[in-house]
């Protein structure tokens, strides 16, 4: 009776999956969702009360005297780049601490040991972290509204660039993450690469008013890129080609996520 019973019940196999496993695929970008929403106060509100910050000092110190830059005041010249600001940090920061944060709590396993291929791993985790930049992109938007006027030129430009930067910054939060054995590893790759590209961007500035030698080398800058192509789609004004500038945002945004697709893949500081 208990071998006809045994015989029965068929063998366990590796569940097999045709194509992309959405379900998981979905089930981890929805955990990275949740992960930065439950601690709202410190992902979503810090940043935006920095941004306001921000503008409110320009405000208040500039008291409307700002130079204009390229026919429209400064405060409006200024309102797009503190918001990708925002977005650069928060994409970056999202995907690096799901990393470094499952690496020293050990629960790596959590999305290592599932069926889900280098592939679905990354769109996850990429997609958790465009998706918390985004956020906060347009929250600094309505925030800095009364300040700024804000109301897009090219609805295309402001998209795409956004877009954009969530993805290239989320990409490099993924791979500073798999690098990264502890958080002043994460620390490092802020201050000494992040930070320096997003302040000499044209953030605060025309990049027009530099020097010759610093101005050819900013134009190279891909935060610049992003930023001036992103103010473009406001105020209609660019200190750089925006055609230029579109297609490298979108190749960087490209090879970006091949190159966590790949790093993944090896399990290079991941299944060590």
């Amino acid at each position: 009776m208990a071998d006809s019973a045994a015989s029965l019940i068929a063998p366990l196999r590796a569940r097999r999956y045709s194509g992309m496993n959405w379900v998981g695929l979905r089930t981890l970008f929805e955990r990275e969702i949740r992960r930065f929403l439950k601690v709202s106060a410190q992902t979503l509100i810090a940043p935006l009360i920095t941004t306001i910050l921000y503008i409110s000092v320009f405000a208040l110190a500039l008291g409307g005297r700002g130079a204009p830059i390229g026919g429209v005041a400064y405060i409006d010249f200024l309102a797009p780049g503190l918001i990708m600001m925002g977005v650069i940090n928060n994409a970056f920061q999202n995907a690096s601490s799901s990393l470094i944060i499952a690496k020293i709590q050990g629960n790596s396993v959590d999305f290592l040991m599932p069926p889900l291929s280098a592939l679905e791993l990354t769109i996850a985790f990429i997609g958790g972290a465009a998706a918390r930049g985004i956020i906060v992109g347009l929250a600094s938007l309505v925030a800095i509204a009364p300040f700024a006027d804000l109301a897009p030129d090219h609805w295309w430009a402001v998209l795409l660039f956004i877009a954009a930067a969530s993805v290239i910054f989320g990409a490099i939060g993924l791979l500073g993450g798999v690098w990264a054995d502890k958080f002043d590893h994460l620390a490092a790759v802020t201050n000494f690469i992040i930070t320096p590209l997003t302040f000499l961007s044209g953030t605060f500035y025309s990049i027009n008013r530099l020097p010759e030698p610093i101005r050819d080398v900013a134009h190279y800058n891909p935060v610049f890129l992003l930023i001036d192509g992103f103010r473009y789609g406001f105020i209609g004004h660019a200190d750089g080609p925006i055609v230029w500038a579109a297609a490298v945002s979108v190749a960087l945004a490209a090879i970006l996520s091949t190159a966590c697709w790949a790093l993944i893949k090896s399990g290079w500081r991941l299944k060590a």
